[in-house]
């Protein structure tokens, strides 16, 4: 996927996982900082738990801890 073809606004379905996917618990808080600039708590939830993509289950729950909400997995 060419990265630089990608929108902001109507691509956070592809670019909030992507950038999940690759985070890990060091630099989870980083990467869910940069996120934030871009998109809403909400959207970064909604994203989330509606991808297919592989994003691991540790992610989920940093998160939910993140945003205190109840913890949800992906499988």
């Amino acid at each position: 996927m060419d990265a630089s073809k990608l929108n902001v606004k109507t691509d956070k379905d592809i670019i909030i996982p992507r950038a999940l996917f690759a985070t890990t618990e060091t630099s989870f808080e980083s990467d869910i900082v940069r996120l934030e600039k871009l998109y809403s708590r909400k959207q970064i939830i909604h994203e989330l738990k509606n991808t297919r993509e592989r994003v691991s289950n540790q992610v989920c729950k940093l998160v939910a801890a993140r945003y205190r909400i109840h913890p949800f997995s992906r499988f």
